[in-house]
């Protein structure tokens, strides 16, 4: 087993053999681990919660899919392990009135870093621009979650 520390969040994974071409070079190993982990190739939890004070009528899912499709290549994650909820038309205030807005939260095992959030922040911001949301009424906030941590086929990530 490989014990990784993030931040203050520590938690072991079982070493796993990939081709150095697809390492994640963000990934910042102690001496004597292992370099051949890759967290792009692992089942995960991307998703997106995204809160909005807009209606998106008709264009939701086409809004949603675009979503899906931003986290997976920015996150390097497959497609088919992203989810994304948007509740729009909501009562939401950013400083102070009521102008379009959007607050939402990603979270992911693993892609959650600088680069990554900055420009997963800015594709969801340009397509939310179509809307009347300026990027500059917009949070996201970004949380790495431990494999323990999320659970998904009647069982957690961690095992």
């Amino acid at each position: 087993m490989l014990s990784l520390l993030f931040a203050t969040t520590s938690f072991t994974l079982p070493a796993l053999r990939v081709s150095r071409a697809t390492r994640v070079p963000s990934v910042t190993l102690q001496a004597g681990q292992s370099d051949d982990i890759c967290f792009s190739k692992l089942p995960g939890d991307p998703s997106l919660l995204l809160n909005l004070n807009v209606d998106l009528g008709s264009k939701k899912m086409e809004f949603m899919k675009a979503c899906s499709a931003a986290i997976a290549e920015t996150l390097s994650k497959p497609e088919s392990y992203v989810a994304v909820s948007v509740n729009d038309g909501l009562d939401i205030i950013f400083g102070g009135d009521d102008a379009p807005a959007a607050l939402g939260c990603v979270y992911s095992i693993g892609q959650i870093n600088q680069e990554n959030n900055g420009a997963l922040t800015a594709k969801i911001a340009e397509l939310l621009k179509p809307f009347g949301v300026p990027d500059n009424r917009m949070y996201l906030n970004f949380f790495d979650v431990p494999r323990a941590n999320c659970g998904w086929s009647s069982k957690t990530f961690a095992g």
